[in-house]
């Protein structure tokens, strides 16, 4: 993820995919609004974990949609569906995203996630489990 001074914002997703995957399975990476989304009004999200469910709720582009047209913030729009949205039907994962103001929400329902970010002037940040 990723935004300018002029607060546009941009997403990329790469995936090592899961473990055990059916032969010839899309995800939910390469699917915008499921696993990748951006705009420039809201904010840029790249998701992992189980990509069905992240597909059937269209996580990414839910989020965006909950900080403009409810005014959420971006870390309260992605742990509510993180973190109770998908939870409650079973779906592991979690998210990277940074919001056109610079906010950054790295939410994950599962044992760990491999994350990290970085502010200008502040020091990197990257973890795997929850402190």
């Amino acid at each position: 993820m990723a935004v300018d001074q002029a607060g546009n914002v941009a997403a990329a997703t790469s995936t090592g995919g899961m473990t055990n995957k059916n032969y010839n399975r899309i995800g939910d990476s390469p699917i915008i609004g499921a696993g990748t989304y951006a705009k420039d009004q809201t904010c840029a999200i790249s998701c992992t974990g189980h990509g069905e469910y992240f597909i059937r709720n269209v996580v990414a582009y839910d989020i965006s949609c909950l900080i403009e047209y409810k005014g959420m913030s971006l870390t309260d729009a992605a742990d509510l569906v993180v973190n109770k949205k998908l939870k409650n039907q079973g779906g592991e994962g979690g998210l990277i995203a940074v919001s056109a103001k610079g906010e950054i929400a790295m939410p994950f329902n599962s044992e760990g996630m491999y994350r990290g970010s970085w502010v200008e002037g502040q020091q990197p940040q990257v973890a795997i489990y929850n402190d």
